[in-house]
């Protein structure tokens, strides 16, 4: 059944051309109102139409003034969701979109802040790129509706229209209407599966060797071949063995330097790609890096915040 008003929508909108003025970027927020509200019978709306037909002609040819009664009441009511459905659109205001982040080829969440305004909403339906979520709003109180878009490749990707519609309260009719904002979310590049490692990543224990300095670090057992001149002789009169004073300090830790320029073999997507693992992989073990790309360098940091920065900049590379 979807489908098919899928496709008499799609048919619609190119025979009528009331229908398509919406197709352009329009900025936010976004009132729905009765220019741009569409509503058409369900199939259960256009099946109820045919009993109401049958049961009119049943009621007129046996004069039944009962059966009439109930034929005129029962379209009453059919008459009333029409205006009902209309209703629950008319006023609805689409305030902000805040995107989150993702790789290409993943779904990327978005939060669509809709404002109920003086009525309150029920059983209001987004549905955008073959995605839907059901939603409802108090009157008065704003609410962020979350619905995934799907991605396929990285930099800045346009948003789809989004299309809000409602069968409330029988079914019996179906109102939509048309979104489109002018706003486009950036999408990451997708990190490779596997490569090598960056140049000498100081996360090594070979890269974190003990070497000598002047202060003291700590005192410890002796053992063979320690100098005589280390001993403390007055700390170990009061303990059982022999103490040995430790100059040894762990070599300070240093950063991820992620270069574009150490990468001169790969084409420039694979650069990007590779990049990109290297950073998800510095921001899994906790270690400070730096990248440098053509046209910007970004310093040394760590944390969600510096790798968001770092995934902007490959994702904006053309």
């Amino acid at each position: 059944m979807a489908d098919t008003y899928r496709r008499f929508q799609q048919w619609a909108e190119r025979r009528l051309p009331a229908l398509t003025r919406y197709r352009r970027p329009e900025s936010l927020p976004v009132e729905l109102h009765r220019r741009r509200i569409y509503i058409v019978p369900s199939g259960l709306g256009a099946a109820f139409g045919v009993l109401l037909m049958i049961m009119l002609a049943g009621a007129l040819n046996y004069a039944n003034n009962a059966a009439l009664l109930l034929t005129c009441m029962l379209a009453a009511a059919c008459t009333a969701s029409m205006l009902v459905a209309f209703r629950a659109l008319d006023g609805l205001r689409l305030t902000a979109i805040q995107a989150g982040h993702a790789t290409a080829g993943e779904a990327l969440t978005l939060q669509l802040h809709v404002d109920a305004g003086a009525r309150a909403r029920q059983a209001i339906r987004v549905e955008m790129d073959g995605r839907m979520q059901a939603f409802a709003v108090r009157a008065h109180q704003q609410l962020p509706v979350e619905i995934a878009l799907q991605t396929d490749r990285r930099g800045w990707q346009q948003l789809p229209r989004i299309q809000l519609w409602t069968s409330w309260p029988l079914g019996l009719f179906r109102a939509w209407s048309w979104l489109y904002p002018d706003m486009s979310v950036l999408v990451w590049p997708r990190p490779e599966a596997e490569g090598p490692p960056p140049r000498s990543p100081t996360d090594d224990p070979t890269h974190q060797r003990l070497h000598h300095g002047d202060d003291l670090a700590a005192l410890r057992d002796y053992r063979a071949g320690d100098s005589q001149r280390r001993i403390a002789w007055k700390a170990s009169a009061r303990h059982e063995g022999l103490l040995v004073k430790d100059f040894e300090q762990p070599r300070p830790r240093l950063e991820w330097r992620l270069d574009w320029r150490d990468l001169k073999h790969l084409d420039s997507e694979s650069r990007i790609s590779r990049l990109a693992r290297w950073l998800g992989e510095a921001e899994a073990r906790g270690v400070p890096s730096s990248l440098w790309l053509p046209g910007e360098e970004i310093g040394h940091g760590a944390g969600p915040a510096h790798y968001a920065r770092c995934m902007n900049a490959l994702a904006k590379l053309p």
